[in-house]
C-alpha cells in the first residue's frame, strides 16, 4: 500500500535504520486509520509496566484484555476526534477548553454542559482550561447536596428532619452504601430491605397481641418460666427416655445407671455441687417407669434448677404442689409453653427491633418511604450527568496523553528524537561510574532472559528495593564504555525512576554481549592476561599448599617418631630438573633471538608495521563478531519480552548507543591536581631494562643500515 494516500500526504524521518511516519499535525490524526500498518512501530502493547497513566490505557482497553491493539489506537484516536471542534489542540499544552469541545450531536452537548458544571464546581472561570486532576477529586464534583446519578442518598438531600432522621436509622441499622461524593448513605436496596424487616417485626408483634391468653399461660412470668423450663428440658428428657427404655428391656437398667468406676474419679479430689463430672450423670436413678423425684435423690449439679422449675414453672401451671413429677405431667407442662416457644423462634433476626414498636409503627403509617424513593429517582435522573462527566474525563486525558502514546506506538519518535523518554523507559541506572538510560521493567524474569539476548546488547538485570515499596525488577543495556568489572552479579547501584524517586539496585543476571569495537580489540589480550593470572594465582596455591602439608606433616613426624637417618639426597634427579629447566629457558631465548634477528633484518619503518599486524591479527576475529554483533542490536526483543508486538527491526547502532549510556567526564573549565600522596612507587628497574634494549636495539640497526 502507499504511503500517500489522496487526502493526506504523509511525511516519514528516518530513525534506528527505518522509516517513521511524524505525527505532528490534526490531518496526521485524522487520517491515521488509512495509514498502512505494516508501516507501524508496534502493533500491540501491554496495560502494565509502562511510564504511562494507568486510568488512560484502561479507558482505551476496551476488551480488556491487558492489551492496546492497532483496533484501539484509532477507535480512541476517531473519537477525539469527533470530540474535538479543533483536533489541533490535541497537540497543545494538557488542559482542555469549553470552546474546543464539539457540540455537533447529543453527546458533545452533554460533555460541554458537564465541562460548565465542573468549572462552576471548582469556582473556575469559563476560560480556564479544564485538566485531568480536575476530574479526579469527586468529593467536589459529586457534593454530599448533590443529586449525581448513582441511586446512592444521602442526608443532606433533603431539609426535612424527619426524613433526616429516617435515613440516619437506615443507615446504621441496614449498613450504608458509599455515595460517588465519597459519603455514606442509602439506595432503593437498603430501604427496601429496612422496610421488609419493619413490617416482619410489627407483625411479629401482632400475632402475639392475637393470641396473648395461648401464648402467656403464666401471663408476664411467662418469659421468665420459659427460660427455667428451657434450662432443664434437655436434662429432664433425659431422664424420662432413660427410664422408658428400662420399662422396654430390664437388663438396661444396669448399663443406664452410672458404673462404679465413675465414682472413682471424684474419690481423691474436692468435689462441689456444680462439679462437670457430676452435671454429667444422669438425673436420678434410672428404674422403669418411675416419675422423677423433685425432692429426695436428684443429682446435686441439677438439685438447685429442679427445686426452682418444681415452684416457679410446675406448680403456677398445673396448680398444685408436686414432690414427683410423672411423664405425663412433663407432656403437659411442655405443651402449655410450646406456643410461647415457638413465638420467640419466629422473632425476626434484626437490629431493627432496637428502634421500638413504637418507632416502627410510626415509620410504616408515614409516607416516608414514598419520598425517600422519590428522591432516589430523582437521582438517578441525574446520571446523565455523571455519564457525561465519564465521557469528558476521556477526552481530557485523551487530549494530554493519546499524542504521547502514538509516538511510542505508530512511532518511536519519543525514544529515538531524545525530547522525552520513551513510556517503556523505566528511568535511570547508576553502575560502575556510568548512568544507563535504557532501563525497563521486567514482570517475568524467565521469559524476558530467554527472549532479550536475541538484542545484542550488554543486559544487567537487577533487582530493586525501596522502603515501603515492593521490590521490582529491571534490565538496563550498557551501550558505551567497559564493562570488566559487571561481569560477577552482586554489584549494587543506585536505581532513579521517573518520578525521581532512589531505589538500591544490586545486579542480579549479566548477559554478556561486545559494546564497542575498541572493547572488543583488546579483548583477546585482556583474556590473555586473566588467563595467566589466574594460572600463576592456581599454581601459587598449589604450591603453598603443599608447602603447608610438607611442613605441617614433618612437624608431626618429628614429634611423633624416633629420629631417622638423613636421607641420601639424589643429586641425579636434582641435575636433571636443573637440566630441563634450563633447555625450557634456552628454547624461549632462542625463539625470542630468532624473533628479534627476524624484526632487525627488516628496514626500521617496517618494524612498527609488523608490530601492529600481528596485534592486528590477534585482536580481527575479535573485532570482527563485535562488529556483526553491535551490526544486529536492535530494541525490538527487548520489548518483545516484556509482552509487545514490536513490527520493526529498531537498531541501535554505536552513535545512538553510545548517547543511551552516559559515562563519567569532569565538568568543563575543572582543575585536576595530579599529584596523590598514596600513589604506588614505580621501580626504577623496568626503566633501565628499557634503556638497554633501546641500545641494543640503536646498535642492530647501525650495524644493519650503516
Amino acid at each position: 500500500m502507499s504511503t500517500t494516500t489522496q487526502t493526506h500526504q504523509w511525511r516519514f524521518f528516518r530513525s534506528g535504520g527505518f522509516d517513521q511516519v511524524a505525527i505532528t499535525t490534526a490531518a496526521d490524526l485524522q487520517h491515521l486509520a488509512a495509514l498502512d500498518p505494516k508501516l507501524w512501530t508496534v502493533l500491540n502493547c501491554p496495560t502494565t509496566g509502562l511510564e504511562f497513566d494507568d486510568k488512560t490505557l484502561a479507558l482505551m482497553d476496551q476488551d480488556g484484555d491487558g492489551q492496546i491493539r492497532v483496533p484501539e489506537i484509532l477507535q480512541a484516536v476517531r473519537w477525539s476526534c469527533e470530540r474535538l471542534a479543533d483536533v489541533n489542540i490535541m497537540f497543545a499544552a494538557p488542559g482542555l477548553l469549553i470552546s474546543s469541545i464539539a457540540d455537533h450531536d447529543s453527546l458533545g452537548i452533554g460533555i460541554k454542559q458537564a465541562a460548565r458544571q465542573v468549572l462552576a464546581y471548582l469556582d473556575k472561570g469559563a476560560d480556564q482550561p479544564i485538566q485531568v486532576t480536575d476530574l479526579t477529586d469527586n468529593t467536589r464534583l459529586f457534593a454530599a447536596d448533590h443529586f449525581n446519578g448513582d441511586g446512592v442518598i444521602l442526608p443532606e438531600l433533603t431539609d426535612n428532619p424527619a426524613l433526616q432522621q429516617l435515613m440516619a436509622e437506615i443507615i446504621s441499622t441496614q449498613g450504608g452504601v458509599e455515595d460517588r461524593s465519597g459519603g455514606i448513605g442509602l439506595n432503593e436496596e437498603t430501604l427496601n430491605q429496612f422496610w421488609e424487616q419493619a413490617q416482619s417485626i410489627i407483625a411479629w408483634h401482632a400475632a402475639f397481641a392475637d393470641s396473648t391468653v395461648l401464648l402467656c399461660p403464666l401471663a408476664e412470668q411467662t418469659a421468665d418460666a420459659v427460660a427455667i423450663f428451657e434450662r432443664v428440658q434437655a436434662k429432664i428428657d433425659d431422664y424420662f427416655v432413660r427410664c422408658q427404655l428400662a420399662a422396654f428391656d430390664t437388663r438396661a437398667v444396669e448399663s443406664l445407671n452410672p458404673v462404679a468406676s465413675v465414682y472413682d474419679t471424684l474419690a481423691n479430689r474436692v468435689i462441689g455441687g456444680a462439679d462437670l463430672d457430676i452435671a454429667g450423670l444422669p438425673l436420678s436413678a434410672i428404674a422403669a417407669e418411675r416419675p422423677l423425684s423433685l425432692t429426695s435423690g436428684v443429682n446435686p449439679a441439677w438439685a438447685g434448677a429442679i427445686a426452682e422449675f418444681s415452684n416457679q414453672v410446675l406448680t403456677p401451671l398445673l396448680g398444685k404442689t408436686y414432690t414427683e413429677l410423672s411423664y405425663t405431667d412433663w407432656q403437659d407442662v411442655s405443651a402449655q409453653l410450646a406456643a410461647w416457644r415457638s413465638w420467640m423462634a419466629d422473632k425476626p433476626e434484626t437490629v431493627l427491633h432496637e428502634l421500638g414498636l413504637e418507632r416502627l409503627e410510626q415509620i410504616l403509617a408515614s409516607d416516608w418511604k414514598a419520598q425517600l424513593q422519590e428522591l432516589i429517582a430523582t437521582d438517578l435522573t441525574a446520571s446523565t450527568f455523571a455519564d457525561n462527566l465519564s465521557a469528558l474525563e476521556q477526552l481530557v486525558r485523551y487530549q494530554r496523553d493519546l499524542v504521547t502514546l502514538l509516538r511510542n506506538f505508530v512511532t518511536f519518535s519519543d525514544f529515538y528524537q531524545g525530547q522525552q523518554k520513551a513510556i517503556f523507559q523505566a528511568g535511570t541506572l547508576y553502575l560502575d561510574q556510568r548512568s544507563c538510560e535504557l532501563v525497563m521493567q521486567v514482570s517475568d524474569m524467565s521469559r524476558h532472559a530467554t527472549m532479550a539476548p536475541f538484542s545484542g546488547c550488554y543486559l544487567v538485570y537487577c533487582t530493586c528495593v525501596r522502603q515501603g515499596e515492593a521490590p521490582i525488577n529491571i534490565v538496563a543495556a550498557l551501550t558505551a564504555g567497559d564493562v570488566d568489572e559487571l561481569m560477577v552479579p552482586g554489584r549494587n547501584g543506585i536505581f532513579y525512576d521517573r518520578k525521581g524517586r532512589d531505589w538500591k539496585a544490586s545486579v542480579s543476571k549479566v548477559v554478556a554481549q561486545p559494546v564497542s569495537i575498541r572493547q572488543a580489540f583488546w579483548s583477546p589480550y585482556r583474556r590473555v592476561a586473566a588467563f595467566i593470572e589466574a594460572q600463576v594465582q592456581k599454581f601459587a596455591a598449589s604450591r603453598d599448599k603443599d608447602i603447608e602439608a610438607k611442613t605441617t606433616s614433618g612437624v608431626t613426624d618429628t614429634v611423633t617418631a624416633p629420629a631417622a637417618a638423613p636421607s641420601n639426597f639424589d643429586i641425579a634427579k636434582f641435575a636433571g630438573i636443573f637440566a630441563a629447566f634450563g633447555l625450557a629457558l634456552g628454547a624461549i631465548g632462542t625463539a625470542l633471538a630468532a624473533i628479534v634477528a627476524g624484526l632487525f633484518t627488516l628496514f626500521w619503518w617496517q618494524i612498527p608495521l609488523v608490530l601492529a599486524g600481528v596485534m592486528l591479527l590477534i585482536s580481527t576475529p575479535s573485532m570482527l563478531m563485535a562488529f556483526l554483533t553491535l551490526r544486529r542490536r536492535n530494541l525490538g526483543p527487548l520489548l518483545d519480552a516484556n509482552g509487545w508486538a514490536v513490527n520493526t527491526r529498531a537498531r541501535i547502532n554505536i552513535p545512538f548507543g553510545a548517547a543511551l549510556t552516559g559515562l563519567a567526564h569532569l565538568p568543563a573549565g575543572a582543575k585536576r591536581s595530579l599529584q596523590d600522596p598514596y600513589a604506588e612507587k614505580h621501580s626504577r628497574w623496568p626503566l633501565f631494562f628499557a634503556l638497554i634494549l633501546l641500545v641494543i636495539a640503536a646498535w642492530f640497526i647501525w650495524q644493519r643500515f650503516f
